[in-house]
């Protein structure tokens, strides 16, 4: 019985470097919301708070967009490796 050989796993995984992004996007979008209470306690004043806000958003969608583009790499290189271990990078496909 001749079984077919089935291609090498990809890692689909988010690499390390991508998680910490995400997270520190969270924390900065959980930032944003917090500013109506700073506001309340007298630690920030309305002005200083808007500017806070909108530097936490790009901030955020930043850091998102980051985490993001590193997973996409990430997984373009490791299907790109796992290609090129069964005898996929030149044409014709082995797997």
């Amino acid at each position: 019985m001749n079984l077919p050989l089935l291609p090498p796993k990809t890692d689909d995984r988010p690499p390390l470097r991508s998680k910490v992004s995400g997270v520190l996007a969270a924390v900065a979008c959980a930032a944003c919301c917090a500013l109506p209470l700073l506001i309340a306690a007298g630690v920030l004043t309305t002005a200083g708070a808007a500017v806070l806000e909108k530097t936490l958003l790009a901030v955020a969608a930043g850091l998102a967009a980051a985490a993001l583009g590193m997973w996409w790499l990430h997984r373009r290189r490791t299907a790109r490796a796992a290609a090129a271990s069964c005898g996929c990078g030149g044409g014709g496909c082995g797997c």
